[in-house]
C-alpha cells in the first residue's frame, strides 16, 4: 500500500489521525472548488465547442473506469450513426495509445485546451466528441456529462483532497446527466451503498450500473509498438495468442499495474484462481529499462506475468524477447441497469450535431 493510499483508505488510528490533521487543508480546497463552480454555474468562463461533447469524468482521483467507458461511448455513438472523436488532456504516453487501440478509425486528440482539441477533432472529420476525464474541465461546454463512481473503491467516506481522494463532494453529481456506477469485483452490497449515496446527494439524476468484465488474456508480442496503426497488441498477427482467463487457475501470476485502482485488477485475477503476487507502480508510471528488467526477472518459475492494456502499451515496446511472455487482460462493458438513461444521452449528443453533419438534403428534381 502506497503512502497516499494508506492516508486515504487506511483503517488504523495513525491514518485517521493524519486525515484529521489534513482536514483544514481539505476544507480550504473545498471552498476553492465551491467558488470556482459557482462561477461556472453562472456561465462565466464557459466557452462553446465546435462539436457537441459528451464528457466522461468522475469525482475522485484514481481508477473508476473512465477509459473503457469513454471507448464504449465512442462505440455507441458510431453504432448510432455518429462520427465521434476522443479528446483528452493526455497524461504521459499511455492514455492516447489506449484510446487509439480501443477506438480504431476514430480520431484521438490530445490537448490540455479541450476547446481547441474539439476544434481539431472537427477539422479531422468528427461530428461529435467524447471528452475523457473532463467533468472538472468546465471551460469547455458539453452536451452531457457521465460521472463515474467506482463501487470497488467505495468505503463510505467522501473526503476532499488532500485528506481523501475526492476532487468534489457528492453534491456535484447534480451537474451530471447520468451517474454511472462501475463494478469490477464489488459485491451487490457495495453497489447498493453507492446507489443510496448517489440518490441522497442527487435525487433527480438517473443512475446506471456498468460491469467492467475481464474478457480474455492477450499476449503482447515483444517489441510491440502499440501505435495508432496497430490493433490492441497486434492481435491479428500470426504470433499473437489469446487465452481464456480460466487459464490462470492455479498458476503463479505476477500482476503488474500502474493504474488508479490496482486492487480491483488483482482481485479479478484472484477470482479466476490465480495465485497473485502484485507489483504496483504509481498511476501513469513511465516504465524504465531497469523496471522492465526487474519485472522480467521477477516472473515466477512456470508462472505468468499479466498487466492491463494501459500498462501493456508502455511495457510492450521494451519487453525482452527472451523473457517470459507478457499478457494483458482485455475487458468488456455490460450494462447492468440504466440502459435507457445512457441511450438518451447518446441520442442527445447526436441530435445536437449541426444539421448538415447528419442529414441528407434533398436534391433538385
Amino acid at each position: 500500500m502506497s503512502a497516499v493510499t494508506w492516508v486515504w483508505h487506511g483503517r488504523g488510528m495513525a491514518s485517521a489521525t493524519l486525515r484529521l490533521a489534513l482536514a483544514p487543508a481539505s476544507a480550504l480546497f473545498g471552498a476553492i472548488v465551491s467558488v470556482r463552480n459557482r462561477r461556472f454555474d453562472a456561465g462565466h468562463g464557459v466557452l462553446p465547442t465546435a462539436l457537441p461533447a459528451l464528457s466522461v469524468g468522475n469525482l475522485s482521483v484514481g481508477g473508476t473506469g473512465k477509459t473503457p467507458v469513454a471507448a464504449w461511448c465512442v462505440q455507441r455513438l458510431r453504432e448510432a450513426g455518429g462520427h465521434p472523436a476522443v479528446v483528452l488532456r493526455g497524461y504521459g504516453d499511455d492514455e492516447w495509445r489506449v484510446h487509439a487501440l480501443l477506438s480504431p478509425g476514430s480520431p484521438v486528440v490530445t490537448d490540455p485546451d479541450r476547446v481547441r482539441g474539439v476544434a481539431t477533432a472537427a477539422v479531422q472529420g468528427a461530428d461529435c466528441v467524447v471528452l475523457d476525464d473532463a467533468f472538472q474541465h468546465r471551460r469547455a461546454a458539453r452536451t452531457a456529462d457521465l460521472v463515474l463512481l467506482s463501487a470497488d473503491a467505495w468505503d463510505g467516506r467522501v473526503q476532499l483532497l488532500p485528506a481523501g481522494p475526492w476532487r468534489e463532494p457528492l453534491i456535484a453529481l447534480r451537474r451530471a446527466s447520468v451517474a454511472v456506477i462501475t463494478v469490477k469485483t464489488a459485491s451487490e452490497t457495495q453497489v447498493r451503498a453507492v446507489e443510496a449515496a448517489v440518490r441522497a446527494a442527487a435525487p433527480s439524476v438517473p443512475i446506471a450500473v456498468l460491469d467492467l468484465v475481464p474478457e480474455a488474456l492477450h499476449r503482447v508480442p515483444a517489441g510491440a509498438s502499440f501505435d495508432a496503426s496497430t490493433r490492441a497488441g497486434a492481435r491479428d498477427e500470426a504470433d499473437d495468442a489469446r487465452l481464456p482467463l480460466d487459464a490462470l487457475t492455479g498458476r503463479e501470476v505476477l500482476a503488474v499495474s500502474a493504474i488508479g485502482n490496482p486492487a480491483a485488477f488483482e482481485a479479478a485475477l484472484s477470482a479466476r484462481g490465480a495465485r497473485v503476487t502484485s507489483r504496483r507502480f504509481r498511476d501513469h508510471h513511465a516504465f524504465s529499462p531497469a523496471d522492465v528488467t526487474e519485472l522480467a526477472a521477477a516472473v515466477p518459475a512456470s508462472g505468468v506475468v499479466v498487466c492491463t492494456l494501459k500498462d501493456a502499451v508502455k511495457l510492450g515496446p521494451q519487453w525482452p524477447r527472451v523473457a517470459p511472455a507478457l499478457w494483458y487482460v482485455s475487458q468488456t462493458i455490460v450494462v447492468r441497469s440504466g440502459a435507457a438513461a445512457l441511450d438518451a444521452v447518446v441520442q442527445r449528443v447526436l441530435a445536437a450535431r449541426p444539421a448538415s453533419d447528419h442529414t441528407t438534403r434533398p436534391t433538385a428534381g
